[in-house]
């Protein structure tokens, strides 16, 4: 995958993951309940459930390539459409929301079962991938492209958590976030109404 590529598909991911939802909701809930490893936890095993939607995404939409081209089309055209919803869901975001999580009292392994479910538990995150993703599979793509693929998205997923379990577990971040809420969502929102008019054009 040329470099160029692989920047896009890891700032969208990124995007992703720092959009304002209730897996950040989750993760923060875990780490103020219960302190870093609670937070840590929750925000890796968040990242596990990440790259199983991703490699099954990955595996289908390859399959989809290499068979029907035509239907692969539609996937990708309807792709840009879903990406442009939540563009302008993410533009009509108010500050808040996800981001005024209550504490808990929990431990490491509430924390992994959470992790695992809130990512497997939401469908908006494989009509999310099946959207990101297609416009990343080629017919030519080798195994160890789509295992970049997926790798990139969970890794990015878990090394953002992560970083928010270790920065509220010793640190006034939370407030930060919070002030800046309606930013990370313009953020994402232009993003993902670029990467939709840029599938629609090209």
């Amino acid at each position: 995958m040329p470099l160029t590529l692989w920047l896009s598909l890891a700032a969208v991911c990124a995007m992703g993951a720092m959009s304002p939802g209730p897996s950040l909701a989750m993760v923060l809930r875990h780490t103020l309940g219960g302190g870093r490893t609670p937070g840590v936890v929750a925000g890796l095993s968040h990242a596990l459930g990440v790259g199983l939607y991703a490699l099954l995404t990955v595996w289908g939409l390859g399959a989809v390539v290499s068979q029907e081209p035509v239907l692969f089309r539609l996937i990708t055209w309807g792709g840009a459409a879903y990406l442009a919803w939540l563009g302008i869901k993410a533009l009509q975001a108010g500050r808040g929301g996800a981001l005024e999580a209550q504490a808990a009292v929990t431990d490491p392994l509430q924390a992994a079962r959470d992790g695992v479910l809130v990512a497997l538990g939401n469908p908006k995150l494989i009509l999310f991938f099946v959207a990101l993703l297609s416009q990343f599979v080629s017919p030519d793509m080798s195994i160890a492209g789509k295992a970049l693929i997926v790798a990139t998205a969970a890794l990015i997923d878990g090394l953002w958590y992560v970083l928010v379990a270790v920065a509220l577990s010793h640190s006034a971040v939370l407030p930060w976030l919070q002030a800046r809420a309606h930013w990370i969502n313009r953020l994402t929102g232009v993003l993902l109404l670029a990467l939709a008019l840029r599938v629609l054009i090209g």
